[in-house]
């Protein structure tokens, strides 16, 4: 039915979800309530309209709080509509749990065996019981990533579709599955683009998540929204419809403020797909701020904390990055009790074989700040889940880190617990301008020192200590320069240029100059931990 004038409602309307109910003059939320009586159903219905001949390219929720019975399945709003591609923009409202429903927004959970193959890495097949495990789930079991869902459910063949490659669960055993319940699911859809939601507040009330995608899509824009309280997540993405998402000027605050970090279980949006952009947001105290797959990141102006009121707190990733080569960009944000994590947890083949090792990734103009942890904690930490794996490609400039109340040992460490790297092939690395208070090792590449000799050798061993990032080997000397005069044991002056040896000593975290007779005096070497060129 289409009113192409403006309406007037005395009574209800009553449709059946299949058909679509059109205003096409006064086409907002608070119309399609006076025609249906329910907010709820009137959101749908208004839904359905604007992805069909609605003449308007938004919905205007009048700054209406709309309480949900339980969560909406948004393809199931126009259940003959599975693919949509044009721009489209619901704004200007909330969306909170009615009261009474907690019993609809609470998990499924299902707990069933299955074998999995790395030759098959997004597959999990011989799966028992597949007919009741939901599209959507999170994924748990030895050897699953962070942030695995199940994509899609292959009744006939007892098979699921992953979101990604789990890292050691080669062979059969019992996974679990856990099935959030969010206010708007798009899961319904096999491809979904050009979606925004705008000015709206997700009261979440600890129930609700508030956001699941759909399983393939395109630029789904999220822009000056409030996410309040999320039970468990508050977007996610089971597939790849969050390729090009947009999370702009948002605020998420946790449910879990009051709990120490190890207590926690809540994160704010996970990625699979690429070049999603993050800008601009503030995050409150959650488990996570980010799990990001894919490649081509954007994580710009955004302030996320994670702290708790512990001393000597534990701390946990707040940004965990997926992919070992993810070409991202992290910059102007403020980070705070939490640090960046970079592992290759989405790898069926973790180990080190043709692929990209851990590089393309750019850390500049960032504030790191933290509280009362011990003295253990890092902000940059590596975490390769196979052996052979290396750096090549990595930047960290311009960064302010400053603890509060007691200082930190290091900024950076790699995370041995799967696997250490290969320090011989580093490449491209640097770590400059950084501002370093409250730490008692900083860390630089290239790396400028002094050293100097008292007593006349013809051999000098330079140690650059812990000054090196990551404990890793002095590769390469790019220069020896004398400051002052260098002497013989006479105390005549010698001109001659020596010759250095990189990588010496037991740790090959050592240079050694040569030179042709014993001499003393004062140089500055330059070294790297790694190959420039």
């Amino acid at each position: 039915m289409t009113f192409r004038n403006p309406v007037r409602f005395e009574g209800t309307v009553i449709q059946p979800p299949a058909r679509r109910f059109l205003l096409q003059r006064n086409f907002d939320l608070n119309s399609y309530i006076d025609a249906f009586g329910n907010e709820e159903t009137a959101f749908r219905k208004a839904y359905q309209a604007l992805l069909n001949f609605s003449d308007h390219e938004g919905l205007d929720l009048c700054g209406r709080r709309i309480a949900l019975s339980g969560p909406v399945d948004m393809q199931a709003c126009d259940p003959g509509r599975t693919v949509f591609a044009q721009r489209r923009v619901i704004r200007n409202g909330q969306f909170h749990p009615a009261e009474g429903s907690a019993a609809a927004f609470a998990d499924t959970v299902v707990t069933s065996q299955a074998s999995y193959s790395p030759a098959n890495p997004l597959q999990l097949t011989n799966v028992v019981n597949v007919a009741n495990i939901p599209v959507g789930s999170l994924v748990t079991g030895n050897g699953v990533g962070r942030e695995v869902y199940v994509r899609d459910v292959n009744v006939a063949q007892g098979s699921l579709t992953l979101s990604a490659e789990l890292y050691g669960a080669a062979g059969t055993q019992t996974y679990t599955f856990r099935r959030f319940k969010y206010l708007l699911d798009f899961s319904g859809y096999d491809d979904l683009q050009a979606m925004t939601i705008a000015d709206v507040e997700f009261q979440c009330n600890g129930q609700a998540s508030a956001i699941m995608l759909a399983r393939q899509g395109l630029i789904f824009q999220v822009r000056d929204c409030f996410f309040t309280r999320p039970k468990d997540r508050a977007i996610t993405s089971i597939g790849r419809g969050c390729q090009g998402m947009l999370i702009d000027r948002c605020q998420f605050l946790s449910n879990e403020q009051s709990l120490p970090v190890s207590e926690r279980k809540t994160l704010v949006f996970n990625s699979n797909a690429n070049d999603v952009k993050v800008r601009d947001n503030r995050i409150v105290r959650f488990m996570h701020f980010a799990v990001i797959g894919g490649t081509g990141s954007v994580i710009s102006g955004n302030h996320w904390f994670h702290g708790d009121d512990t001393t000597n707190g534990i701390r946990k990733g707040g940004l965990i990055l997926t992919t070992p080569n993810p070409m991202a960009l992290i910059v102007g944000n403020y980070i705070d009790n939490n640090f960046i994590e970079w592992t290759n947890e989405h790898d069926a083949t973790p180990a080190f074989n043709s692929q990209f090792s851990f590089g393309g990734l750019t850390v500049t103009g960032n504030i790191f700040t933290v509280i009362n942890v011990a003295p253990w904690f890092n902000w940059l930490v590596i975490k390769p889940f196979g052996p052979g794996h290396y750096i090549h490609g990595l930047t960290v400039t311009n960064n302010v880190f400053r603890p509060i109340n007691g200082n930190i040992d290091r900024i950076e460490r790699v995370d041995t617990t799967h696997a250490d790297l290969d320090y011989s092939r580093f490449r491209n690395i640097t770590f400059a301008g950084n501002t370093f208070s409250g730490v008692n090792q900083e860390v630089r590449n290239p790396l400028s020192m002094t050293h100097t000799q008292a007593t006349a050798s013809r051999n000098w061993v330079c140690d650059p200590g812990t000054w090196l990032p990551f404990g890793a080997r002095a590769r390469v000397v790019e220069s020896v320069v004398p400051v002052g005069r260098i002497q013989d044991a006479a105390g005549q002056t010698v001109h001659e240029m020596p010759w250095t040896e990189a990588e010496y000593g037991p740790d090959r975290r050592q240079i050694r100059i040569n030179w042709g007779t014993a001499v003393r005096g004062t140089v500055r070497v330059q070294m790297r931990i790694d190959n420039p060129q």
